[in-house]
């Protein structure tokens, strides 16, 4: 593909004042606080995402920071680092020493590193290690979240996969129907993650979403215009019932 040529360095007062131009949106302490705090809003933003490349093929120009969907959608990206496929390990970009990347791709990465040292993250501040699909997912979603980003990719380029994130009003506009998003969203969220508290992430989803809630015991009504959710979670705070009407 051609797609980690022509890369050039950059010095690390120059990785500083990148640091410093950007500014982190939100706080989370573990990876459950993430997913319980922003997951499900993460997870919707690639709903929209895939409502506009889905299917599509794509392509990165590393030097001018840019992913390319079919033959017309081009927007800006951060590279956060890349999977092997052959030792099933996860590299972050700032650690792979023989690539070469412009400080200016990474910032994203850089502005993560820093913030997983403050909060005492290993997710963020290991620079190689053992993974799974869902560690990328989830590094992805991460980013994304903190940035205000419209989405994150996964770009399998054949030896490995490489994950960026994508800023575009174009994905931010998409529009969808709420309540039937919310309804497949969260189940699938609580169902590809190990989340500690359904009721907590379901409360956080809901409340940013502009819902007003009521709580009776372990069940929760979530009303927002003429859409009515219900849910009920047991004894551990996990759901064990999910339906809305509008």
């Amino acid at each position: 593909m051609g797609i980690f040529n022509n890369l050039f360095k950059k010095s690390e007062e120059k990785t500083e004042a990148i640091i410093k131009q950007e500014n982190i949106s939100k706080h989370f302490t573990s990876e459950n606080d993430f997913l319980e705090k922003f997951g499900a809003s993460a997870l919707e933003k690639q709903r929209n995402l895939y409502d506009v490349t889905g299917g599509l093929s794509w392509n990165v120009d590393m030097n001018k920071e840019e992913i390319t969907f079919g033959d017309h959608l081009t927007f800006p990206m951060q590279v956060l680092g890349s999977f092997s496929h052959s030792s099933e390990t996860w590299l972050w970009i700032w650690e792979n020493k023989a690539g070469g990347y412009a400080e200016s791709v990474m910032k994203q990465a850089l502005l993560l590193k820093q913030y997983g040292e403050e909060n005492n993250i290993d997710l963020l501040t290991v620079g190689k290690f053992d993974a799974v699909e869902n560690d990328l997912h989830l590094i992805g979603m991460i980013a994304v979240e903190m940035f205000n980003g419209s989405g994150y990719y996964l770009g399998n380029y054949g030896q490995g996969t490489m994950v960026v994130t994508i800023k575009s009003d174009i994905i931010d506009k998409v529009e969808s129907e709420e309540l039937a998003r919310i309804l497949t969203v969260f189940p699938e969220l609580i169902s590809t993650f190990e989340i500690q508290n359904h009721k907590n992430a379901f409360t956080n989803y809901l409340t940013q979403k502009g819902y007003q809630l009521t709580l009776n015991g372990n069940e929760i009504k979530a009303e927002k215009n003429e859409n009515v959710i219900n849910a009920v979670f047991n004894e551990n705070n996990l759901l064990t019932k999910l339906n809305g009407n509008s």
